[in-house]
């Protein structure tokens, strides 16, 4: 009984559990399958690598420094996309992008920090 390729429909050889013929059609049948999820898992990792870039940007002192929501805005900063929320003892939350984070002041004021 012949066996034919997933992928291109060509005889295969070798081992009887072997599925596709070359690596080249694995990859290429691999990728189609999993195409969906892995450009919405690349769009969100290109978002928050981006979020990181623009947090790592603004100079800090002694751990933290301000800006305002615009300057981050101006900047293509999105709100929307963050790693986790950190919430102190007083209630007050922090929001984190790997270890750069922000906290909301007055007057659309933020404080950028950096987790130790």
């Amino acid at each position: 009984m012949d066996k034919k390729c997933l992928e291109c429909g060509n005889k295969i050889v070798g081992r009887i559990d072997k599925k596709f013929c070359s690596d080249y059609c694995r990859n290429s049948y691999n990728n189609k399958l999993n195409k969906d999820s892995k450009n919405l898992l690349r769009n969100i990792n290109n978002r928050l690598r981006k979020n990181y870039r623009i947090l790592d940007s603004f100079a800090l002192h002694e751990g933290k420094t301000k800006t305002t929501k615009t300057r981050l805005l101006d900047k293509g900063f999105d709100f929307e996309y963050l790693t986790n929320l950190y919430t102190t003892k007083k209630g007050t939350t922090y929001y984190f992008v790997y270890d750069l984070g922000y906290l909301p002041l007055d007057n659309d004021y933020y404080m950028i920090v950096k987790r130790e």
